[in-house]
């Protein structure tokens, strides 16, 4: 490729978010890698898609230490991304990454221990190249580490100055009042929460946002087209080479073939709206102010393009809400 020259219209289409009541503003839309950026996947296609995300003005990059697959392999893939294209725009760019679920072998390859996620992230800085991330997670609830143990280990990574904010993903309303209690009293305040919220995934609802704004905590929904549920690729059924249609991953079809009416009928909605039913899904749930930020991922350029068009329509008369939510309760 040639040599990268962002857009100099890149922070005019797209809006930024406080998140909670911190000084950090995340894009209405984000882009994840936790799919399409690993080794297995073609490299210059995921650059490209970088590119044109930044060229958009989506800044927020979000990875985990063990998205790729393999493990590893995608922030070493965006570590090179950044080398080549967006090194000189370090500044201009929210990095994330996450420590929690299985990484390595043995006892301190996983969970929530001190020994596990100072090590998790210093791996996480050599395969990226960087000096520290803006964001570091603590990726889900350890049921058997002490969860003061746990927001230390956040708290000293961010005294340490290898992440700015400090994170949490998939904690449930109690989880997260009583981990923005500790971070607050050892003076690191609770950044965001990163949650599984899709039109058909609302269990946020009740009471995770509300703890979050209490607390003064963003939030970030990750799957918010629900494993691509909510796209126009299942209206007709299971197509061949869908995730759907693989015995593995996280979208079955047990999954599909139940929503599928709901789907139909949304996308309707989404028609009259002008939208495709990815776009009117985001915008769903942007439409709540306690919703920083909306993580998507992309196959190709021309998906990412096409859900960047939610922004171009984010607002719902009061008929089409009640008509959603009709749908949404059947």
């Amino acid at each position: 490729m040639e040599t990268y020259l962002p857009s100099s219209s890149r922070y005019v289409r797209c809006s930024y978010n406080r998140c909670g009541r911190s000084g950090l503003k995340l894009p209405m839309i984000s882009l994840g890698l936790w799919h399409n950026f690993g080794d297995v996947d073609v490299f210059e296609n995921g650059r490209s898609i970088v590119r044109y995300a930044f060229d958009q003005g989506i800044t927020h990059f979000d990875l985990a230490n063990n998205y790729g697959p393999s493990p590893g392999s995608a922030e070493e893939n965006f570590g090179q991304i950044l080398a080549k294209d967006l090194k000189p725009y370090r500044d201009e760019l929210v990095i994330s990454t996450k420590a929690g679920y299985w990484m390595w072998d043995g006892p301190y390859g996983e969970w929530g221990s001190r020994k596990y996620l100072i090590s998790s992230l210093d791996q996480s800085l050599k395969r990226m190249g960087v000096d520290y991330v803006d964001i570091f997670y603590h990726h889900r609830p350890d049921p058997e580490t002490p969860l003061e143990e746990t927001m230390m280990a956040l708290d000293h990574v961010v005294r340490q100055g290898k992440a700015l904010y400090a994170g949490i993903s998939n904690y449930s309303a109690e989880e997260t009042a009583k981990a923005a209690k500790i971070l607050k009293e050892l003076g690191t305040p609770c950044l965001i929460n990163q949650v599984k919220y899709s039109m058909f995934e609302r269990w946020v609802e009740d009471g995770l946002l509300a703890t979050a704004e209490e607390w003064g905590i963003g939030v970030i929904a990750f799957s918010p087209l629900a494993q691509g549920l909510l796209t126009d690729r299942y209206l007709q059924g299971i197509p061949e080479g869908s995730r759907a249609s693989k015995s593995w991953g996280f979208l079955q079809p047990h999954q599909v073939e139940p929503a599928l009416d709901k789907v139909r009928q949304l996308n309707e909605v989404a028609i009259s709206r002008g939208q495709s039913l990815a776009q009117m899904a985001l915008a769903w749930l942007l439409k709540d102010k306690r919703v920083t930020s909306v993580l998507v991922g992309a196959s190709s350029v021309a998906q990412l393009a096409n859900n960047l068009g939610a922004l171009d329509n984010a607002g719902f008369t009061n008929d089409e809400i009640e008509r959603i939510i009709a749908i949404l309760n059947e």
